[in-house]
């Protein structure tokens, strides 16, 4: 029977149907009544069923890596805690907890740190994604409200996007603002410092220098000032601005390093369309001033009056499927749950709600502060919950040396093997997205159920099961006795609407059927409608925000910027397991200006190490020419599960906002070099294989196996000791440095080694399908092609059918076809995710320069 259920990647918050088809298998597809998304889905959301399998759970407790009952786990977990606050009070625990989390266990665990263990010790990775726009957010409105739906999307007469690759990142909100353009005519402006596909395909795209953002929205405010654009009636009556507020603003977009003419464009783009949406996301968020950044996006809004109306105002989109819900129930160390605060008054209503025996007297230790605190010995026990600190924190390198000095660490995830779960005490294994049952909330305030349609593996639970089973066994019975989540969800609701006589404008009403409820928004579609804010005078706030000093260190030229892959996510423990989402990227790259390349001596495909005062790591060097001069681009999902040295979380400071304390990862100064090995190779696998023992490897999923990318110094003959048992045939040359040698395992390839110190070595595709083949020919493998000659496709473009470079570019020769639409007829590209639309209209674009060459 299909089950309506929510993606859990981004915060689009897509509506899913899944068909169960087997005991691990089911059919997805997107949900048409879901009004976040009307049954489109992305790359990732096509491809959940290929990553429902049981391999890699965990699937009992452990304790010191010996398995163990869940009642032993428990009550080890309730006694450490209970004695560290015994002997050391209520800031000598923490949780660090998840986006990844569904509503109900968000509030199981705030409820029972800020409520009953008295501390406020409680954050969420969510803070290094998002936590300058809430804070952005309660400075300019009174509560952390966004104040746009997507419906403002397709209202909208100017869409501007700031630091954000929404057609990889976002990709069904993407296809929005294509439907807005392609219907209503919208226009589009792209601020990111590098020409992503997103900027590729806008009407104007400002490739700013990075940590500008500031300057130049300040500047626009002056200009709409002078230029008589504002809404002085809208100022006057709903908006307080601070004393000498427009005197200390500058119009100097200099720090920019933007053509003027540019600029000139783009200002009165923005003063000719009062329907104008500002939709920002980690370029904004992840800087050392993200807030101030927020502030000068929304103070441009509030003065023009574009905000509580449809088609306008700021609208922050969301990393994760449940940023949203971890911050209504206060999941973040800066916030109590509805949205109440550390005011005597605000803990007072959380205490008498939660007839709580203490209540958390200040905000607690934000992310970064919290592995300080683990550090230097302040934090005793840590209970870690459904994210992989140690990849995704900056200076990942100090957070893994404190978290190995921790005197008890406790790790719950759905996973078996994390860097993070390596260093844990006890581990406690949690349910995965198809087993979960709860609720999310997505970027624009809408509430979604994530229902379950498989069982659970093993001896896994809800994380709202576990914490709460903690709770018990540390004296707390009463106050955790749920039998079902739906009890949970219906008491944090009513504590949205506990003493709230609309001082906050979060209230959920309970559902009449938690089990059929239906997506639902809380607050009204234009919350901010009449110009009312949650303020103690119903004004908004004008922000006083000064621009980012550039400042350039010869010592560290370059700037490193961090992001995702438009098919991965995050740490690659779900998205990972896919075959076809893996095979986008098959290696963490570094993209580096064609020009900054030849001046620093690296050269394509080859390696480089970027070097930050954190650490450093190396990554496959990728030339490209929408990379600005001086700025440099990594991924942020290889780990050291998945590589030697590509974990990218090495690189960024742990310097942060201070208002919102969330990092900088967009702006890190760095060094960039290359290095030089003597031999590369590759490895294709039916199982996964052990770790390679040289100094650059990378893995990944194929299909019918693993693709290891290898490179070394040395012997590499050692790397034969990765081959699997079986009947083996090698060639070798040694003039040459080249060594191959297949395994076939009862007539079929098992593994395949590449050996070649020239860099000379074999495509990887027809290799990885002999994996699925019956009948192998040894010749043909240890040469790595067939003997008739095939037609190669080129690397893959359209991850949802497996389409690839050269074929599209063949069709669009051959068929003539001159649009992305006539591409799709033909192909089947770009009509379901949409996310390669980009890359299409890019070929489409070359081959309009180039007719006579297309194809050749």
């Amino acid at each position: 029977m299909s089950v309506r259920t929510t993606c859990p990647y981004c915060g689009v918050g897509c509506g899913i149907v899944a068909t169960p088809t087997g005991e691990r298998t089911a059919d997805i597809a997107g949900d048409t009544a879901h009004p976040a998304n009307f049954g489109k889905l992305c790359s990732k959301g096509t491809h959940l069923g290929e990553t429902i399998g049981a391999e890699g759970r965990l699937l009992c407790p452990d304790i010191g890596g010996a398995r163990t009952d869940w009642s032993t786990a428990l009550a080890r977990v309730a006694d450490r805690f209970s004695k560290a606050i015994a002997e050391h009070g209520p800031n000598s625990v923490a949780f660090y907890v998840s986006g990844q989390l569904l509503t109900e266990d968000y509030y199981v665990a705030n409820k029972l740190m800020k409520g009953f263990i008295g501390t406020a010790n409680i954050d969420t990775n969510s803070r290094l994604c998002m936590a300058s726009a809430v804070a952005g957010h309660v400075r300019a409105f009174g509560e952390d409200v966004v104040p746009c739906t997507y419906d403002d999307i397709d209202a909208a007469d100017l869409i501007v996007l700031v630091g954000s690759n929404t057609a990889w990142c976002h990709p069904v909100i993407w296809q929005r603002i294509e439907a807005a353009r392609a219907t209503r005519g919208a226009r589009l402006v792209v601020i990111d410092p590098r020409r992503t596909e997103t900027a590729d395909r806008a009407d104007l795209h400002l490739a700013i220098r990075p940590g500008t953002d500031t300057a130049l929205w300040n500047a626009l405010l002056v200009h709409l000032r002078d230029s008589g654009s504002l809404d002085s009636r809208y100022l006057a009556d709903h908006v307080a601005t601070p004393e000498g507020f427009w005197n200390a603003l500058s119009g100097d977009t200099t720090a920019c390093d933007l053509a003027p003419a540019d600029v000139a464009k783009f200002f009165a783009l923005f003063a000719a369309h009062p329907r104008t949406v500002t939709l920002f996301s980690q370029g904004v968020n992840q800087s050392v001033r993200g807030t101030d950044k927020v502030n000068a996006i929304t103070n441009v809004h509030l003065a023009t009056g574009r905000i509580g109306t449809p088609g306008a105002g700021p609208f922050s989109i969301t990393g994760q499927p449940n940023a949203m819900g971890g911050r209504e129930v206060g999941g973040m160390a800066t916030t109590l749950a509805a949205h109440l605060t550390f005011a005597a008054s605000d803990r007072g209503v959380a205490q008498r709600f939660w007839n709580s025996p203490a209540i958390a007297p200040a905000p607690g230790r934000k992310a970064v502060e919290m592995f300080d605190a683990v550090a230097d010995g302040t934090v005793k026990a840590i209970w870690i919950i459904a994210t992989n600190p140690l990849v995704s924190l900056p200076d990942a390198g100090a957070a893994r040396a404190a978290l190995a000095a921790c005197p008890f660490v406790v790790v719950s995830d759905c996973i078996a093997d994390t860097d993070t779960g390596r260093l844990a005490h006890v581990r406690l294994p949690a349910l995965a997205w198809g087993e979960k049952d709860g609720t999310v909330t997505n970027s624009e305030r809408r509430i979604s159920r994530q229902r379950r349609f498989l069982d659970a593996p093993g001896d896994a639970r809800p994380d709202w099961w576990i914490i709460a089973e903690v709770a018990k066994r540390m004296g707390w019975a009463d106050a955790f006795a749920w039998s079902h989540q739906r009890e949970v969800f219906a008491e944090f609701a009513a504590m949205t609407r506990f003493e709230n006589e609309g001082s906050r404008l979060l209230s959920v009403a309970e559902p009449d059927n938690y089990d059929a409820m239906e997506p639902v928004l809380w607050g009204d579609a234009q919350p901010f409608a009449g110009g009312r804010f949650p303020t103690p005078d119903g004004r908004a706030r004008l922000i006083a925000v000064e621009p980012e000093a550039v400042v350039i260190d010869p010592a560290w030229p370059l700037r490193l910027n961090t992001g995702r892959y438009r098919d991965q996510w995050h740490t690659m423990t779900r998205t990972g397991l896919s075959p076809k989402l893996s095979q986008h990227r098959r290696e963490p790259l570094v993209e580096v200006h064609p020009a900054d390349a030849e001046a620093l001596g690296v050269a394509a495909d080859g390696l480089a190490r970027v070097t930050t005062a954190s650490g450093s790591s190396v990554y496959r060097v990728a030339l490209h020419d929408g990379q600005r001069r001086g700025d440099i681009f990594v991924p942020i999902h290889w780990t050291d599960v998945t590589a030697s040295l590509g974990r990218t979380g090495r690189l960024p400071s742990a310097a942060r906002d201070p208002v919102s304390g969330q990092p900088g990862f967009k702006n890190t100064p760095a060094r960039l070099e290359p290095v030089v090995t003597t031999w590369t190779g590759f490895l294709i696998t039916r199982d996964a294989p052990g770790v390679p023992g040289c100094e650059y490897w990378t893995r990944v999923r194929t299909t019918g196996g693993w693709l290891t990318e290898l490179a070394g110094s040395g012997d590499p003959a050692a790397l034969e000791a990765l081959l699997p048992a079986g009947e083996r045939a090698e060639v070798s040359d040694q003039r040459r440095g080249m060594v191959r040698a297949v395994v076939l395992d009862q007539g079929r390839v098992a593994a395949a080694l590449f050996i070649a110190t020239d860099g000379r070595l074999p495509p990887r595709d027809w290799l990885i399908a002999q994996l699925a083949a019956t009948e192998v020919m040894t010749v043909e493998v240890l040469a790595g092609r067939p003997a008739a000659q095939q037609a190669d496709r080129g690397a893959v473009v359209c991850v949802c059918f497996d389409i690839g470079l050269n074929t599209i570019i063949a069709a669009i020769a051959r068929q003539a076809l001159t649009s992305v639409d006539a591409v799709g007829a033909a192909l089947g590209a770009g009509t379901n995710c949409g996310s390669c639309r980009p890359a299409l209209a890019n070929l489409l674009a070359s081959a309009a320069l180039t007719p006579a060459g297309v194809g050749a």
